[in-house]
């Protein structure tokens, strides 16, 4: 009886294990992509996109302009949609790549903190090309295709059409395929105001191995083609963009404005120099990025200057932009104070590095976390103009680290390290800081200092630089910058307040309680003006203006 009792017990047992289902193997993602897509095996990196909805395309967030629907790469942002990225090499078409929860992933650190629900789902590949540097290091990065080092949108990447489906991080095998390949970017035709330029940099491509382009947007002014006369012109910096200079589009106000009667006659240029690591290089000559400097200089000015009637003299010959093109502005007219006549630098980033989005690298030691006593309190990277936070700066730290490692995010924390920093022994950047963990590297800050700071720079060769800079220099920010840039250039007024042998007269202005990129209170056409004035102010004694006629 006892034998029969334990036998029953062992067979309902047995029975049981045989009823229960199978466990379902942990969440991953299988994206793969097809040869008639890419016929080449792929180095680069590939990503998993998830969003609730397909409508959070808007200026804040998309990295292209609105598209119906907005596809979840297009919600990608700093503060966007849940991605997860993982680099791939020689990924041979068929072949499946995984992600899975051991992938990083922003704003969410891994699959498993993905809220079960309906999502929709893309996956996209990110193409990496080799550079076979002249320094002798040969690394893979994504080669720009004048899209602005944009991985979401970029010409010849890869991605899967959206599909919505139930995601549950308790496990599931889902399988995607990257047959849709993004087209070439489309550039608009020239037209009586607006002119193209494009050529490979001879300089450049030596340095990356690969060809390399510069180009720029030329605004021309009303009835160029029925003149002889030569025009005071602009350089305007920035992001890059196939915009027209000023955004003129032929109707809006500064249009109307810069085709008037009575409005100053000038030429207006946006300069395009994306490169592997950024949408614009900073215009320095870096160890990481290249001879921009060289090239802007050597080839990109004088082709401009070659091929439209430019008065080329510093008095004619200005600098502008904001935020990126803000710090482009002040370094050219800071570091060739007699090439160019002035520089309107609006919201520059850090003109010194004692706060950079938060982060003040000649006192903190992490990038994460500022230290009070007993207590770590996390670096507020960006906050609305009333002080609330946006974002830290580990989360947006970890957004650039999951768009691409060995600074390949194409993002700006890490562009700041290929500008200003060495090269490390991997041939990528010497990193200031550890992404995973916000350690700052003292070495590679004291490099920084030494060649980048431009406050520093000035306060080193203001015997012979401030001479040059007179009353050239006008910086614009907002008090509540979100990003916090309006402090390094409160310290560079601050100090050139007290500047002597000479007096400094550069001009600063702040916008109370305006955030990023506050330009003062002024349109783009009054600006224009502006400018103009202080061209008329500058020129040689007898010189006509026949670009700007008062009658």
């Amino acid at each position: 009886m006892r034998w029969t009792v334990g036998f029953a017990l062992l067979l309902s047992v047995c029975m049981a294990h045989a009823e229960a289902p199978a466990a379902k193997p942990a969440l991953r993602f299988q994206i793969s992509f097809p040869a008639a897509a890419h016929a080449d095996p792929i180095t680069g990196r590939v990503f998993l996109i998830l969003s609730r909805n397909l409508d959070h395309c808007g200026p804040a967030d998309a990295v292209a302009a609105p598209a119906e629907p907005c596809e979840p790469r297009l919600q990608v942002s700093r503060i966007g949609v849940p991605f997860f990225g993982r680099d791939i090499t020689a990924l041979k078409p068929g072949e499946p790549s995984i992600i899975d929860n051991s992938d990083l992933g922003s704003p969410l650190a891994h699959l498993a903190d993905v809220p079960a629900g309906d999502y929709y789902v893309q996956a996209m590949i990110n193409v990496y090309s080799e550079f076979r540097r002249a320094d002798g290091h040969t690394v893979w990065m994504h080669d720009d295709q004048w899209e602005g080092q944009r991985w979401q949108r970029s010409p010849g990447n890869l991605y899967s059409k959206p599909v919505k489906m139930r995601v549950d991080p308790g496990g599931g095998v889902i399988r995607l395929v990257a047959d849709q390949v993004i087209p070439p970017v489309k550039v608009s035709e020239d037209t009586e105001y607006v002119k193209h330029i494009k050529f490979k940099s001879e300089l450049l491509s030596k340095f990356w191995g690969r060809p390399i382009y510069l180009g720029a947007v030329v605004l021309l002014p009303r009835n160029y083609e029925r003149t002889t006369i030569r025009y005071p012109i602009e350089y305007i910096q920035g992001h890059f963009s196939l915009d027209a200079p000023h955004r003129f589009d032929g109707q809006n106000e500064f249009s109307k404005a810069w085709m008037s009667d009575h409005f100053p006659r000038m030429i207006a240029v946006t300069l395009q120099h994306p490169n592997p690591y950024y949408d614009d290089s900073y215009l320095v000559n870096s160890p990481n990025v290249g001879p921009y400097d060289d090239a802007l200089m050597q080839e990109l000015i004088p082709a401009i200057e070659k091929q439209f009637r430019v008065i080329a003299e510093p008095w004619a010959r200005v600098v502008s932009g904001g935020s990126t093109g803000g710090w482009i502005s002040a370094y050219l007219k800071i570091f060739h104070p007699s090439f160019f006549g002035g520089a309107w630098c609006s919201c520059p980033d850090a003109v010194t590095f004692s706060d950079v989005e938060g982060v003040n690298f000649y006192q903190d030691e992490n990038a994460f976390f500022k230290t009070y006593d007993w207590r770590p309190v996390p670096t507020i990277n960006s906050r609305f103009t009333n002080g609330q936070a946006i974002q830290t700066s580990e989360q947006r730290n970890r957004y650039e680290l999951v768009s691409g490692n060995h600074g390949r995010s194409g993002e700006q924390i890490d562009v700041w390290s290929a500008v200003w920093g060495p090269v490390g022994d991997d041939g990528f950047f010497k990193p200031s800081f550890d992404k995973s963990t916000g350690k700052i590297d003292r070495a590679v800050v004291a490099y920084w200092r030494e060649h980048w700071d431009l406050l520093e720079f000035l306060k080193r060769n203001w015997a012979t630089v401030g001479p040059l800079l007179k009353d050239d220099l006008y910086f614009f920010a907002g008090d509540a910058d979100t990003y916090f840039l309006n402090n390094s250039t409160m310290e560079l007024d601050a100090w050139l307040k007290t500047a002597t042998s000479p007096h400094s007269e550069a001009h600063f202005m702040y916008g109370n309680m305006k955030p990023h990129c506050w330009q003062g209170p002024v349109s783009a056409q009054e600006r224009v003006v502006e400018i103009a004035q202080h061209i008329q102010r500058h020129k040689p004694e007898g010189v006509d203006t026949p670009w700007w006629d008062y009658r």
